[in-house]
């Protein structure tokens, strides 16, 4: 990264202004994140709409960049799967302006969730659960794969 900067901040990179159109190639480099899988997330997520000039070459409006510097976030560092970042999108839990930076999952449920609320003893029960069935496949994956 040349003219580097945190690839997650959203900084000026480059000498664009901030509200510049860029190409796959600068968002690429940007979030450190190949170009095919930017192609492919266009297909998954349909809030993100480059423009498209002249022979397909596509040009990414600044919310298009902070939405993508979003999912990157929720998809390589908190764990998300395709599906629950679509879900969270869905929902609204993401904020996607250029300002915002990134929203966390945490800090999207303690949007939805009331600052009060516990977890009633029936939800610990379930993910009590859940937990257990959980290490009980794990084990017996790793009982497979010692074989």
């Amino acid at each position: 990264m040349a003219f580097g900067t945190d690839n997650l901040t959203g900084s000026r990179r480059g000498g664009k202004s901030p509200g510049a159109f860029r190409t796959i190639s600068e968002v690429s480099s940007d979030l450190e994140v190949p170009p095919h899988v930017l192609r492919f997330w266009e297909t998954k997520f349909p809030q993100i709409k480059p423009l498209k000039r002249g022979g397909g070459r596509r040009y990414y409006r600044p919310e298009d960049v902070s939405l993508l510097r979003q999912i990157r976030q929720l998809l390589y560092n908190d764990g998300y799967t395709i599906k629950g970042v679509q879900r969270l999108l869905k929902e609204g839990g993401l904020k996607n302006t250029v300002q915002s930076g990134v929203v966390t999952a945490n800090e999207s449920n303690e949007q939805k969730r009331p600052q009060n609320s516990t977890t009633s003893s029936q939800e610990k029960a379930a993910l009590r659960s859940i937990v257990d069935e959980l290490q009980e496949l794990r084990k017996l994956l790793s009982n497979l794969l010692d074989k």
